[in-house]
């Protein structure tokens, strides 16, 4: 099968070595020197939700606009492998610490079709991302443990790996706590103009809520 069957079939496809991990490497080291210029460090960005057993550093585009290279730049890429038009809405960055965890989940309406993409590990242990392969006809907003007996499928990626997966219809999240002593990953969303979730292009939700004030 190739990889758009792959996706449409079981709601996730593995894209190996999509990005040099030098290169990738090399935008992480940017990204904190460029952090330090700004005499600021990443701590100020420490976030614990209820998907995380631990803190854990995020930072979004909006916060280091570099990051939508990565975003906008691989639209057309990802667009071939979805076998769809897309359009971008959002992208941030998350360091997980040793033993955390991510509790499986759904996405919001913007992660129609997500990359989760895995830029380097403290100690080169690959870590599972895992996804249902069975999707869900709403978004599900409970968070759990595990898939609670539904069937799914786990990739373990490397430096340069990453999973496409459709995030609002099948949980995912990382079952098996993180080897590493920390661990560096991308995770960029888009959707279908032509989709139900088209109002969603470019996070305008999200941007109109932060101009009226909202959480």
């Amino acid at each position: 099968m190739t990889e758009t069957e792959d996706y449409h079939r079981q709601g996730y496809v593995a894209l190996q070595g999509l990005f040099s991990p030098l290169l990738l490497n090399g935008f992480y080291e940017r990204m904190r020197s460029d952090l330090q210029f700004a005499q600021r460090s990443m701590h100020p960005f420490t976030a614990r939700g209820p998907l995380l057993s631990k803190e854990a550093i995020e930072i979004y585009a909006m916060q280091y606009p570099p990051m939508l290279t990565f975003l906008w730049g691989l639209t057309p890429r990802i667009a071939l492998a979805t076998g769809c038009e897309l359009l971008p809405t959002y992208a941030y960055f998350r360091l997980y610490q040793h033993g955390d965890i991510c509790r499986i989940h759904s996405d919001r309406l913007a992660c129609e079709h997500s990359l989760s993409l895995t830029i380097a590990y403290g100690d080169d242990e690959p870590w599972a991302l895992s996804v249902a392969t069975e999707a869900t006809a709403e978004p599900k907003e409970w968070i759990a443990e595990d898939f609670g007996g539904s069937p799914y499928g786990s990739v373990a990626m490397r430096p340069g790996d990453a999973v496409l997966y459709q995030g609002v219809h099948h949980r995912h999240g990382r079952l098996q706590p993180n080897p590493n002593s920390w661990s560096a990953h991308l995770f960029l969303h888009w959707v279908d103009p032509n989709g139900r979730y088209a109002d969603q292009a470019f996070d305008r939700p999200a941007i109109e809520n932060a101009r009226r004030g909202g959480a």
